[in-house]
């Protein structure tokens, strides 16, 4: 890919173009691991929630190398690079790179707050269900909890348990089918540059707010100030209707507000670009 007399690499400043080639050999190296060994990287590296036996202090900031496959990578590192080049050229590698792990480690601050919310909330509801366990409220608890399990491993439990809402073999085994959950719970690694991107993202719509981007989908353009407003929207919007979802959506906006609060700390009358 050549643009004029330089090709994307001379291009590209160094922090940028070195983060995208660790997150691409680390994506590598995953692969390799996992065929070769069946070691799974992201399970070692990704971050857990700090109540799981699985946590371990790097992961704060070894998850942020990690993706759960190609096509998350080539979104998150697309991004940076279209970007975060623009915002090193301005700031400065240095700047971008202090931005860059700040953004990083507020969204995973960010995330592993909500998360322990999340699970505290799960954990207080077993107690009060296994203080009085019934079939209903067992019902009740995988219902809210962990919907998508529900007909696929427990609605014939519950089905036997009707029958005998008394028995105590019932009640014990819920109490171990709930010890599971809360475990698989707290056993599923967050992987992703995604909250460090999404705080370039915000960047760019502050110091760049009236540039026009044209979106992938739907294919219209749209000021960066009203990209930044939407994706903040969005990413709040499904992060409190989807709880414990896959997609970090609370990683995404602590990117953003740790992105925020770190440009006002530096920011000066003239940074501000169209």
């Amino acid at each position: 890919m050549i643009f004029g007399n330089r090709n994307i690499f001379s291009s590209t400043p160094p922090v940028v173009m070195n983060l995208i080639m660790i997150n691409v050999v680390m994506l590598v190296v995953t692969w390799v691991m996992a065929s070769t060994f069946g070691i799974d990287l992201n399970r070692i590296l990704g971050v857990y929630p700090p109540g799981s036996p699985n946590f371990r202090p790097y992961q704060i900031v070894t998850h942020m190398f990690m993706h759960g496959g190609l096509f998350h990578l080539f979104f998150n590192m697309f991004a940076l690079w279209m970007f975060g080049r623009i915002l090193e050229q301005v700031w400065g590698s240095r700047r971008f790179f202090i931005y860059y792990m700040v953004t990083g480690l507020g969204a995973v601050t960010i995330h592993l707050l909500v998360n322990y919310l999340h699970i505290s909330a799960i954990q207080n509801d077993a107690m009060a269900m296994l203080n009085t366990p019934s079939p209903d409220a067992f019902a009740a608890f995988v219902t809210r909890h962990f919907p998508e399990y529900y007909d696929q491993v427990y609605a014939q439990f519950l089905d036997k348990w009707y029958l005998f809402p008394n028995s105590p073999v019932y009640a014990d085994q819920a109490a171990e089918y709930t010890r599971q959950l809360i475990a698989l719970q707290q056993g599923i690694p967050t992987v992703g540059a995604s909250g460090a991107v999404y705080g370039v993202l915000l960047a760019f719509g502050v110091l760049f707010p009236n540039t026009i981007l044209m979106l992938l989908f739907p294919p219209i353009p749209i000021k960066a100030k009203w990209m930044v407003i939407i994706y903040g929207g969005l990413e709040l919007y499904l992060g409190l209707t989807q709880p414990g979802s896959s997609i970090a959506h609370f990683a995404h906006l602590g990117g953003m507000i740790f992105g925020f609060i770190l440009i006002k700390l530096w920011q000066r009358r003239t940074d501000v670009f169209y």
